[in-house]
């Protein structure tokens, strides 16, 4: 099972991602509502492990 962590950024009135680790380089996402953000999030994570790595097992999402 992979790891992934991503910080939760509040700025001027929306909500970002900053990825920490692995998918530092490429996921960077942004809604002015934090749930409708921790779902995309959930989606978005495989798909970029799946296919930056070739990956496609289970995946732990934290939130920072």
């Amino acid at each position: 099972m992979k790891k992934c962590t991503i910080k939760m950024i509040w700025d001027n009135g929306v909500w970002y991602t900053k990825p920490v680790g692995d998918l530092g380089f490429g996921l960077t996402l942004e809604h002015g509502s934090f749930d409708a953000l921790v779902e995309r999030v959930k989606i978005a994570v495989p798909e970029m492990y799946e296919e930056c790595f070739g990956y496609k097992g289970d995946i732990e999402i934290a939130f920072e």
